[in-house]
């Protein structure tokens, strides 16, 4: 039979202000680091999603589960709510500790590049690159991340992950045309998108 969870309102809390003289108390006190509050998360989740570098570098020290659940929906693990929230510093910590850039294994498997590039974090993008993330990890839905990123229309991102070497394929000038016309707002950020797309080499399938 499983344990119920650990239970404390006040370290998740302590992290989540970045608290770390009082967060060192608790742990020292015997809370568990992988305490869970009232909503659902733990100290290390409410850390990464504030950005605080140093916090997460103390949680994991305590040993914080680097598999947990984390983000609003409980969804994510530390890694993708990183790349989700935009924390570069963050998700450095978790990758000198040892943390998987590849996609989710035991849940919905989301990849963090692809995350970080659909939301237009390009420095996250770059660090996870210069890490060795694998620039075409494809997602739950066979798409890499140019597609993704493409689709969304993210200017910036898509041209450092075609100077970095992705693969400029039909797919991603598809979505991206399909979701110009979806969004007529944007139409400047989805031409400039086509315009990268088809300068490294992108060609409608149906003139292949």
């Amino acid at each position: 039979m499983t344990e119920p969870a650990e239970r404390s309102d006040e370290l998740p809390q302590a992290a989540k202000d970045n608290d770390p003289a009082l967060v060192t108390r608790m742990l020292e006190s015997g809370i568990g680091v992988d305490a869970i509050g009232r909503e659902g998360r733990t100290a290390l989740d409410l850390a990464v999603q504030e950005g605080h570098a140093a916090m997460v570098r103390l949680l994991l020290a305590a040993g914080a589960d680097t598999e947990g659940n984390a983000g609003p929906y409980h969804e994510l693990t530390p890694m993708t709510e990183a790349a989700m929230f935009g924390r570069a510093a963050v998700a450095e910590v978790l990758i000198d500790a040892g943390v998987s850039m590849g996609a989710q294994t035991d849940r919905t498997p989301y990849v963090p590049l692809v995350l970080a590039g659909t939301l237009g974090h390009t420095d996250v993008v770059e660090l996870l690159l210069d890490r060795g993330a694998d620039i075409e990890d494809r997602d739950f839905k066979g798409r890499s991340p140019l597609e993704w990123t493409a689709s969304f229309g993210q200017v910036a991102a898509v041209r450092l992950l075609l100077d970095r070497g992705a693969e400029p394929t039909a797919r991603a000038l598809a979505d991206a045309s399909a979701n110009a016309e979806r969004h007529l707002e944007r139409a400047e950020d989805y031409a400039r998108v086509l315009d990268a797309l088809r300068a490294a080499g992108a060609v409608d399938s149906e003139r292949r």
